[in-house]
């Protein structure tokens, strides 16, 4: 007796801001070591398996200069993932401005966003709702969005954003 399993491949845009966590996020997704992370100067893709999907993760730097690149991944992204430093307050405007020209990209029209509220180990981290606020999420109408604290240092909170992901991009394809 064979059985089939249907394993969904999603692929997944992990963009902003510099020193956000992205690629500590990716590597604890990964379950590598993250006791030596460097800043990324170009792009990082892993593939992770959850809860029957494989996740191709692409992490692309937040430098400015490296930016204008970031149009080159949007075709076939199922899902954008957004980390914002919790304790970066004077960053939250310019976080919410860069995010808000990425939804209005023709190429993301429809992708669900989640941000990860990072850094949320740190004393003088702001909640979730705060960021929210910063980022002016309450304006996003026309798709779906999450804002999950997490630390990708701890990976406490990382595995129920991952799990809003697959949850949302499995309604999404059914449509």
């Amino acid at each position: 007796m064979s059985v089939l399993f249907k394993i969904w491949l999603l692929s997944i845009l992990c963009l902003f801001q510099d020193n956000g966590g992205k690629t500590t996020l990716l590597k604890q997704l990964a379950s590598e070591d993250i006791s030596h992370i460097t800043s990324t100067q170009g792009f990082n893709i892993k593939s992770v398996q959850s809860q029957g999907f494989k996740l191709n993760v692409w992490d692309i730097g937040g430098q400015r200069k490296i930016r204008p690149y970031w149009r080159n991944y949007f075709k076939n992204t199922d899902m954008l993932v957004n980390l914002c430093h919790s304790a970066d307050r004077k960053r939250f405007e310019e976080t919410g401005q860069g995010l808000a020209e990425l939804l209005d990209e023709e190429k993301l029209s429809d992708v669900p966003v989640l941000i990860f509220a990072n850094k949320q180990d740190l004393l003088t981290a702001a909640p979730a709702s705060e960021i929210a606020e910063g980022l002016n999420l309450h304006t996003i109408r026309d798709r779906m969005w999450q804002i999950q604290s997490c630390s990708a240092l701890t990976g406490e909170g990382v595995q129920d954003g991952m799990n809003w992901v697959c949850k949302n991009v499995t309604a999404k394809k059914k449509q």
